[in-house]
């Protein structure tokens, strides 16, 4: 198999998982950058701005994504992105009020 063709096969299940591990990947980098990184204003900015997209996604897809970021926690070997996981549903307004 060449280099292309392996850049080529799936690794995820879905369009959306793959879009998921994006989104949780910039945003796990955004968190835990230093100051001198990334301006802590921006990456406020940054992070409320995917929580107001966040928030106009329909209640279906509000329970996919936070179904499929419990997969994602559950298969997370790395301690404390499983917990960035886990808290995310939550911290980013996936959850409904009162749930």
């Amino acid at each position: 198999m060449s280099c292309w063709e392996a850049a080529l096969t799936p690794v995820y299940s879905s369009l959306t998982h793959a879009l998921a591990e994006a989104l949780v990947d910039v945003l796990w980098f955004v968190e835990g950058s230093e100051d001198e990184q990334m301006d802590p204003d921006d990456a406020v900015k940054g992070m409320e701005g995917v929580t107001h997209l966040l928030s106009k996604l329909s209640s279906e897809q509000r329970n996919e994504l936070t179904e499929l970021l419990g997969i994602m926690a559950a298969a997370e070997s790395n301690p404390a992105r499983r917990e960035f996981l886990n808290g995310f549903p939550e911290g980013f307004g996936l959850l409904e009020d009162g749930v």
